[in-house]
């Protein structure tokens, strides 16, 4: 008999999503603005990559962790951002169960691999600009590699953390996701059984680590800031447009996780908004406000478009 409860406590295989909209019209004009914005980021993130590997003069611990930040794009995007697309021309927006935790976990390593990443970079630009002299010794490459492999091990650890509490729980009745794609939040609420616990345990780790991280670089950009009224003018301007850059990357993508993961798992309003710029936005924005701001970057940039014409 309790074999038998277990089985229906765990009978759904596959779950709902409601998406964006679901007026036809809407649902169409949505489809082609997210397609152009996906094409957009996979072209923009990978040529930057692919800049950065040709171009030795960007062969630099800045550089990359802003390749290390591109790539990371890329995969955020393409975890979600696909299924969003294909489930515009189909009326049911099924997932299957296996699909959602798949789905769950890679958004979370990337996402939590992302947050580290961008810590990283600002503790690469307090050195860069604090203690230039002795940059290439502290963020020597044997450094950069190890920060890379941690930041990837961390996020790793996060997202199997998240995932298996996520999976543990029995799921039997309702089946539908309040958003266009899987994540712990909203799937949780759909369990047959008190998540008080596991809500506690997700704005403890995800929550908490999006705050420390950002106060973390709120605190590292407050020194640099300070640092610069001691330099000339060029070098503070040049230092002033990475920071800039950096901050509203961190603000955006920050801002998403903070909102999402640091109160309890209640829909709101706004939720979907919030997750539109965390999924397809950001990602974009990545690439416009490295590159447009960056003159290295956008020389780089000139250099292989020409050598490609040739």
């Amino acid at each position: 008999m309790e074999k038998a409860v277990l089985i229906n406590q765990t009978s759904v295989m596959s779950f709902r999503l409601t998406g964006l909209s679901t007026n036809p019209k809407v649902q169409m004009a949505i489809f082609f603005i997210f397609l152009i914005f996906y094409v957009l980021t996979l072209v923009g993130n990978i040529l930057i990559v692919i800049t950065i590997i040709h171009d030795h003069r960007l062969h630099t611990p800045m550089y990359f962790f802003l390749s290390n930040l591109s790539f990371i794009d890329v995969c955020h995007s393409t975890v979600t951002v696909p299924k969003m697309l294909s489930d515009t021309f189909s009326e049911e927006k099924l997932i299957s169960f296996d699909a959602c935790v798949v789905q769950m976990f890679f958004l979370h390593l990337f996402a939590c691999t992302e947050i580290f990443l961008l810590t990283v970079m600002a503790y690469d630009r307090y050195v860069a600009i604090c203690k230039p002299l002795q940059y290439m010794t502290i963020m020597n490459w044997k450094v950069c590699m190890m920060l890379a492999a941690a930041l990837w091990i961390g996020g790793t650890i996060h997202s199997i953390s998240l995932t298996s509490l996520t999976i543990k729980l029995p799921y039997c009745g309702p089946d539908e996701i309040d958003n266009f794609f899987c994540d712990v939040p909203q799937v949780i609420k759909l369990a047959c059984t008190d998540t008080h616990i596991i809500e506690i345990l997700i704005v403890s780790n995800s929550g908490l680590i999006s705050v420390v991280c950002f106060v973390v670089l709120v605190v590292s950009y407050a020194v640099i800031l300070v640092s610069l009224r001691q330099q000339i003018s060029d070098g503070k301007r040049k230092a002033l447009s990475t920071c800039a850059a950096h901050l509203t990357v961190v603000t955006l993508f920050l801002g998403h996780c903070i909102f999402i993961y640091s109160r309890p798992s209640t829909s709101l309003p706004e939720d979907k908004v919030v997750s539109v710029f965390f999924t397809a936005v950001t990602p974009l924005l990545n690439p416009i406000i490295y590159t447009l701001r960056n003159e290295d970057m956008k020389s780089a940039l000139n250099k292989l478009i020409k050598r490609r014409e040739k």
